[in-house]
Formats: structure tokens, sequence, C-alpha cells
């Protein structure tokens, strides 16, 4: 039982240490793509360590399952795990899991449901307020221009995608602020950012009293942004989409002194009109590594006392 015990410690101290790391590392605002990575791989280490202590804790505490786990393996690998002490320690530990890894599922199921409630209800609002003309086919036009006094657009995923934008915000946006802001969304899009906000949305609503899952869900909806952000920025220049955030924005009080949801807008516009300060391609290349070997440990602790019994 040393196994699974050694497992859920390793997932407890990643779940402690490594958004601390992060929240001190000064590179995830120059780097995003690379601290989505680092996030994402620090979450699957989590879960991870939680996935094989279930399966080595149920393994040790019904026979039927270590028959299963261990099936091909060697009676000195089983030794080696010293899976028949602890039994009820095991089966509890098992089942708590196991509810937990249920839980979660159910979680993801209810925010992507609910995502395609939201998204279908949009787009029939979207059909009320811009219908269709005799003879056109629905989702056939990328951009869609509604009537509006605020200037606002976002993306409307799905099968066909579009971008909607108000009467407002055309007059707002200049030159080429308006291909700005649809490079943005389109690079949401392109990115699938959405599962992203899905997964963690789901993360941290169903274990509120997780730290680690609150933080990588508040690191994803900052983080998604700025990367999107990079990729217009690549195409249409760091003024021009710094430009069109204002444009898009300065009604809503954003940039007043007084707290707003949308907070982070003038820190994005902030970083957009500083020069870009990107890392090195071989510190990149190195964090990228670094991120991709922290899901490893996990399962180097768990196949470590086999190998040692097969060696």
């Amino acid at each position: 039982m040393m196994v699974p015990a050694a497992l859920m410690l390793l997932g407890a101290l990643t779940a402690v240490v490594a958004p601390r790391l992060l929240a001190r590392a000064d590179w995830p605002d120059r780097e995003p793509v690379v601290a989505l990575w680092m996030w994402q791989c620090v979450v699957v280490a989590v879960l991870l360590c939680c996935a094989l202590s279930m399966t080595l804790s149920a393994a040790a505490a019904w026979a039927a399952v270590r028959g299963h786990v261990f099936a091909p393996a060697p009676h000195e690998v089983v030794e080696a795990y010293a899976l028949s002490t602890g039994n009820a320690w095991a089966a509890t530990t098992a089942v708590a899991l196991a509810c937990g890894g249920l839980w979660t599922a159910a979680m993801l199921v209810r925010e992507v449901v609910r995502a395609r409630r939201r998204r279908r209800q949009r787009r029939a609002e979207l059909l009320v307020r811009a219908p269709l003309l005799p003879g056109e086919e629905p989702g056939t036009d990328r951009l869609v221009v509604l009537e509006g006094e605020r200037a606002d657009a976002w993306w409307l995923p799905g099968t066909a995608p579009q971008l909607v934008i108000t009467t407002a915000a055309l007059r707002r946006l200049k030159g080429r602020q308006l291909d700005a802001v649809l490079a943005h969304e389109q690079g949401h899009a392109r990115a699938r950012h959405d599962w992203l906000l899905h997964c963690s949305a789901a993360l941290a609503n169903g274990f509120p009293q997780v730290p680690v899952f609150a933080a990588f869900r508040d690191e994803m909806h900052r983080l998604v942004e700025l990367a999107a952000d990079d990729m217009a920025s690549r195409r249409f220049g760091r003024l021009t989409i710094a430009l069109a955030l204002v444009g898009l924005n300065e009604d809503r009080g954003v940039f007043g002194p007084c707290p707003t949801p949308e907070a982070h807008v003038p820190q994005r516009v902030n970083r957009l009109l500083t020069p870009p300060d990107r890392l090195t391609a071989a510190r990149r290349l190195r964090l990228t590594a670094a991120a991709a070997l922290v899901p490893v440990v996990p399962l180097l602790v768990t196949f470590v006392p086999g190998l040692r019994a097969l060696g």
C-alpha cells in the first residue's frame, strides 16, 4: 500500500506547489501558449495520481480487481506492490477516488450540455435579431452584423462558426481593427479554447474546495485571451488589436478606477502596447519539455516497483 499513498502525496504536493511556482514566474504573460501547456500538464498529473492510486487501491482491496490489473504480470511483480496489506483503507480510498472520478465526468457532461444550450439560445436570438432573407441558407455568412448601440463582438462556435458584431462596433473599429478582432476570435476557435474552458470550469465547479482547480479555471480564462491576442497581433500588429480592444470596451467602464468583471482588458491593452519580450526558442523548448515530464512522474512512481522486481 505504499505506492497508492505515495501517489496521493505526490498529487497533493503537485497541486500545492505547481500553482505557486507558476504564480511567481514572470514568463506566463510573455508566453501564454507555453503557460497553457504547463497548466494542462500539472492538472493532468494531479488527476493521473488520483486515477493510479484508485487502481492500485482497488487491486489491494479486491482480489478480482487485482487479477485484472496484474493478469499478465509475474508473481514477483504483484508481491513488490505489497497489495495484501491495508485492505480496509484500500477499499475506502478506492471507493472515494472512484466517486470523485464519476463526479468529475458528470460535471464535464453538465458543462458541455450547458454550453450547447447557451449556444442554441444565442443562435435563436440571432435569428430573431437578424432573420434570414428569402432563399438564404442559415450559417452561410461567417460575419453577421446586428443593429446595436453598444459596441460588441463575439464568436459563435459550432458546425458553421460565425463572428457576430454590432453596428456600434463597426463605427468604432477603424481600418484593419475589424480584421484583427476576427483573427482574435478565429484564434480561439482554431486552438479549441472552448474545451479548455469547459474542462477547467467542470473541475472548479465540481471541486470548489480544491484551490488548484479554481486557479486552473481562472488562468485558463486569462491565458486564452492573451494567446488569441498574440495570434491576431502576429498578422495585424499589436497596436491594431490594442486599439480594437479599446474601441470595444471603452463604454463599459473597464478603464476607470472601479473594478469591473472585465478588469483584465486594461492589462491586455498595456501588454500589447509594451514591446514584446518573448523568451528565447531554447527556453521555450526547455519549459515545454519540463511540463511534459510532470505527468510522467506519477507513471514512474507507479511502475518502478514492478520494474525493479523484474530486474
